[in-house]
Formats: structure tokens, C-alpha cells, sequence
């Protein structure tokens, strides 16, 4: 590595795990309780005068067997993650822990395959052609099952509590329309009927509950959560259901995967694994995001996005369309802006598969092979050297020339302007989750003119109340 040529000097590392078992424990209740997440890293991005430093990342022990981490908070260096030739991305999905296989029957689902792996290129290749063979079906169910939310609001609004809970709303549209976009079998009319959203939910806490704080009292969060695994079979029927929906409702993927090579069973898991946790989860946490920092930005720009969608929609016929999406020049920005201040997925990880050396903006450091990089994704996508009024919301923020700056978007496990492959872990759904993002500000100011919001936390993001809703004038 000392024929590494670069301008910027080569540091040590600065940081520290400090004594084994007791620090990381020390660093969880700082994580967690005491400091809080964004604290936790700029405390220590100061101290070391550093964006890079080591330290160590929850959940420990007992739940992982190393929390040691090289922590990685700005836009430069966090782009390791992504480069294959360097890093690996084996058994690291949810970070220095990886929950039971027995959640995902029994198999390693493609979340958590490296590239290198053959099955990964296969499951990717079978995502891709889900993708593709449906796509013509997303924007029609979007607009049947998201039509019920809009509906859901105006009874929540008018109605005695004068408020309308969004989350709720959205976890019940959103499951249904993955599952009738992707299979077009809508969960109610199944033996599923409506337990899918609370199944999923309580699935997901079974993998997630590591990194979770759902305000408890401490003592028992870190005795039930971040030290000792649920027990999966406490989940088990909750996962039949949804697997026997799947290998229903999925059955020409399935049948594909066959013709593939693949077997059909852990196809079946791989395929609920990419509905259930990372399009239905990822749903989960952006509309809401969403509604957040659209709500807040308040009536200017409502206005603003009301007149650009109402005037495409006009001229489309009265209908939103694909191509109408692409010239909602704003409305894109929106969708960009929200996935860069709040990306849905915080934290990405990766192991070094090579000693070398890694770049911040003004330094380089040492990687030795097998090291833990983790990057806080917050930090990297609102780096102040890279973006004007960083930790602003700025919606117009990518229209024109800044389009260019997507290339520091990173919440796909990619730059913005990379493209998902098989041979890389960027999300396969990246354009998908992206295109949902701009259908739900479409759909909502054909139908109002504007709304306000009352905003308060949840254990996976943000939750949103709609106090008020102007209907289109």
C-alpha cells in the first residue's frame, strides 16, 4: 500500500474500541439512550477532528460476535461500500448481526449473498424479470389501492379526532398494492385476508429488534431487544401465512425461478423476502417520509406541485402516466430531495476483502482485509462539502443542472446514477421505489390542493398525522 498515490496525507486511524465486552456495551447505552443516534457520530466525528474513525456499533454482545466497525460519515469515503473490488457484502444485510435463517426458511435469502455467490446473480436476475414482466401494472394499482388511503384520510380528517393516522393507512395500501402489483392476486381475497401488513410487521420486528428502541423502559429494551434474539418460532405461523400466500399468488415466478435452476421453496422465501422486507418494509418508511417533509414545507410548495402535476396530467389526457412522471421536473426533485435528507436505509455495511486504502475529502487511511467498514448514510448524503444548505430541506434541489448531484444519492445501496446489475448490490427495485415515490405526490395534488401535518417518531422512522386536507379547487 506504500505505492498508494494520492495528494491527501495518510493518517492513522483515529478512534477507538476500548476494553472488549464493557465499551461496546458503554457504546450501545450511548447509541441508544444517552447520546442518540446523529449525537453519538458527530461526538466523535469532532473529538477525532475525523468522518472516518473506529468505533463500535450496536447491538454487541450478545447478539454479535464483533461490534467493531471503521465508521465512515462523509460522501467521499461511504462510496467503499459500493465497490465490489474492494469490499464484500456477505451476511452483512442488518449490519454486525444477522438474524436466524430460520425467519427466512432456513435460507440465506440474496439480501444477504455477496455477488460472488452464483445464487445471487440468479435471484437478482429473477427480480429483475418480475420487474419487467409487471411493470405495466404498477400505476393502475397504485392508483386503486393508494384511491382507499386518500379515501381513509378524508373519513380520518372529518371525522370526530379531526386527524387521520397516514402510517396505518399506508401500511394496509402499501402491502396490497406490492402484492397486486407484482402478482396481481389482491391478499383479501386469499386465506391471507387482511393479516398481511400485521404479519409482515411483527416479522419484521423479529429481524429488526437489534436496532430498535420502542420505548420501553430501558432495563427491559436492552434485556429482550439488543441482547438476546427473539425466539423465531414465536413468528412461525404469521410467516406460514405469508409464504402460503406466496407460493400461491407467485406462482409463474416461481415457475420461472424453476426454469432457472433454482428450487422452488427457497425461491418462494427469496421472493417474499424482496416483497415483504425490502418493498413493502422500504414503504413502510419513505411515503411517510414523504408526507413529512412535503407537509411541512407547507402551502408554497403545494402550490408549486399542484400546478406542475395538474398541468402534465391535463395534457396527458387526465390521467397520470409514466411519461408524465418523467416531466414533473419538481415532482422529481421532491422524491430525490426526500430519499437524500431521510434515506429509508440508514446504515450499510461491508468487510474489506483486500488491504488498501481509503479516501475522505482531505485524508487516506490504511484498510487492512477483513475490517468492518459501516457507513452512516444521514451524515454521507447530507456531507456539507458536497451540498449547499446540507441539512435543509431544499425540493428543487435536483431540477436542471442539479441532476448532476445525484450521484451523491446513495439510499439504493448505489449512486443514483449507477445502475443495479447483478454483479452489484444496488436494490433491484431502485427505479420501482423511486416511481412509487413520484405516483404518490402525483396522485395526492390531482386530488387536494394542499394539507398539514403533525409529525412524531416511530421505532422505524417517522410517523404522520394529516390535521388538515384542501380538497382540488
Amino acid at each position: 500500500m506504500s505505492s498508494h498515490k494520492s495528494s491527501k496525507p495518510l493518517l492513522a486511524l483515529p478512534g477507538s474500541y476500548g476494553i472488549p465486552f464493557f465499551s461496546s456495551i458503554y457504546d450501545r447505552l450511548q447509541f441508544y439512550y444517552f447520546q442518540g443516534r446523529d449525537k453519538f457520530f458527530k461526538t466523535r466525528a469532532d473529538e477525532y477532528k475525523s468522518t472516518v474513525f473506529r468505533t463500535n456499533m450496536p447491538p454487541g454482545p450478545f447478539m454479535a460476535k464483533d461490534p467493531r466497525v471503521i465508521c465512515l460519515l462523509d460522501a467521499v469515503s461511504f462510496q467503499v461500500l459500493f465497490d465490489v473490488s474492494k469490499v464484500e457484502k456477505k451476511d452483512l444485510f442488518t449490519g454486525t448481526y444477522m438474524p436466524s435463517t430460520s425467519l427466512t426458511g432456513g435460507y440465506r435469502v440474496c439480501a444477504y449473498l455477496d455477488p460472488s455467490e452464483p445464487k445471487h446473480a440468479m435471484n437478482k436476475k429473477l427480480l429483475f424479470s418480475l420487474l419487467s414482466s409487471r411493470h405495466a401494472n404498477f400505476l393502475p394499482e397504485f392508483h386503486a389501492t393508494f384511491a382507499k388511503l386518500f379515501d381513509g384520510l378524508d373519513e380520518g380528517v372529518s371525522g370526530p379526532k379531526k386527524t387521520a393516522e397516514f402510517n396505518s393507512l399506508n401500511d394496509v395500501s402499501s402491502f396490497d398494492f406490492c402484492c397486486r402489483a407484482y402478482f396481481g392476486v389482491d391478499p383479501a381475497s386469499t386465506s391471507l385476508g387482511t393479516a398481511g401488513p400485521a404479519a409482515v410487521t411483527k416479522w419484521l420486528a423479529f429481524q429488526l429488534h437489534p436496532l430498535l428502541v420502542v420505548g420501553l423502559p430501558k432495563i427491559l429494551e436492552e434485556i429482550f431487544l439488543h441482547t438476546f434474539p427473539l425466539p423465531p418460532f414465536l413468528v412461525k405461523s404469521d410467516y406460514k401465512k405469508l409464504y402460503n400466500y406466496f407460493s400461491s399468488a407467485a406462482s409463474k415466478v416461481l415457475d420461472e425461478a424453476e426454469a432457472m435452476g433454482m428450487k422452488r421453496e427457497e425461491a418462494c422465501h427469496n421472493i417474499l423476502f424482496a416483497t415483504c422486507f425490502n418493498s413493502y418494509g422500504g414503504f413502510k418508511v419513505f411515503l411517510p417520509e414523504i408526507m413529512k417533509w412535503v407537509g411541512q414545507a407547507g402551502e408554497p410548495l403545494h402550490k408549486r406541485l399542484r400546478e406542475e402535476v395538474r398541468s402534465v396530467v391535463k395534457a396527458d389526457g387526465g390521467s397520470v402516466t409514466v411519461l408524465g412522471l418523467e416531466k414533473m421536473e419538481l415532482t422529481k426533485s421532491v422524491v430525490y430531495e426526500v430519499l437524500r435528507i431521510e434515506p429509508p436505509v440508514v446504515y450499510q455495511y461491508a468487510r474489506a476483502k483486500k488491504d488498501f486504502v481509503l479516501e475522505s475529502h482531505d485524508a487516506s487511511f490504511e484498510i487492512k482485509k477483513g475490517e468492518m467498514l459501516f457507513g452512516y448514510q444521514p451524515f454521507a448524503t447530507q456531507d456539507p462539502k458536497v451540498f449547499a444548505d446540507a441539512e435543509k430541506f431544499v425540493p428543487d434541489r435536483f431540477v436542471g443542472d442539479g441532476a448532476a448531484m445525484l450521484r451523491y444519492v446513495y439510499w439504493s445501496n448505489g449512486r443514483e446514477t449507477d445502475a443495479p446489475s447483478e454483479g452489484n448490490k444496488q436494490c433491484p427495485g431502485r427505479d420501482f421505489v423511486v416511481l412509487v415515490g413520484r405516483l404518490l405526490v402525483a396522485e395526492f395534488f390531482v386530488r387536494y390542493d394542499s394539507f398539514t401535518v403533525e409529525v412524531g417518531t416511530s421505532p422505524l422512522g417517522s410517523s404522520v398525522n394529516i390535521t388538515s386536507l384542501t380538497k382540488a379547487t
